[in-house]
């Protein structure tokens, strides 16, 4: 079913999709808020730009921006994909619970912010260009990988990188030497663990976007995680 969103606010927008049953695909979208927001077993296509909270709450089902999308992609989301074929703004994954987010191009500051994992719920955000500052902010679980294509010589993230983690990890390919990383982490190359799971990610990204997931797998690549011996322990519970 084909919906029309010129002229339709978030709220009459969001009742077309749940009237639509179990797919739809939504043209004309502009800055539409909260598209898909806790939305489970369903199949969206949206041409245009949804505006802040794609998928927020999302549960389940399957969302594909054919375009950029707005900040807060994925807000405290707990299942499902999302798919953004261009960029997004920013806190895109925002205290994502499980799930995964896949952008083709870049992300704003603050994506995976206070990202976390419970038992077989391990979120996953793949950015396809590079991040702005504060990736990975509080981090607490799940995986966030940057493949840093197209940057036109520009880091792959911004300024205070995984500032806070305590858990989960955030995956670079590419050069990282112009990135500063603080104290509590740890950068280094990928185990034979880690490069198990980042393959699927890779070949999952090429499969939408386009790309050799082999040559993007000769990498480099540098997984950085929190640093046991040197724990932000402090900033949460007294010593």
């Amino acid at each position: 079913m084909d919906i029309q969103a010129k002229g339709l606010d978030y709220r009459a927008l969001n009742e077309a999709i749940r009237a639509a049953g179990p797919s739809c695909r939504i043209t004309g979208c502009l800055g539409q808020r909260f598209i898909g927001a806790g939305m489970s077993g369903r199949r969206v296509e949206i041409d245009g730009i949804p505006g802040n909270a794609l998928g927020a709450y999302l549960g389940g089902g399957f969302l594909t921006v054919n375009g950029n999308a707005q900040d807060a992609v994925g807000d405290t989301m707990n299942g499902g994909s999302i798919v953004v074929r261009g960029s997004v703004g920013d806190t895109a994954g925002y205290a994502m619970r499980g799930g995964e987010i896949y952008v083709q191009g870049n992300a704003g500051y603050r994506a995976g912010i206070h990202m976390k994992a419970y038992q077989d719920q391990q979120p996953v955000i793949v950015i396809g260009g590079r991040a702005g500052s504060f990736l990975g902010e509080y981090q607490a679980g799940g995986t966030i990988l940057v493949l840093g294509l197209h940057t036109d010589g520009k880091p792959a993230a911004g300024y205070f990188p995984c500032t806070g983690q305590h858990g989960g990890r955030v995956i670079f390919r590419g050069d990282v030497s112009a990135i500063r990383f603080p104290d509590q982490v740890t950068p280094h190359p990928p185990t034979e663990e880690e490069t198990a799971l980042l393959r699927p990610l890779v070949e999952r990204w090429c499969a939408l976007f386009g790309g050799d997931a082999e040559a993007l797998m000769d990498g480099p690549f540098t997984v950085v995680t929190p640093d046991s011996k040197n724990p932000y322990r402090q900033m949460y519970a007294a010593n």
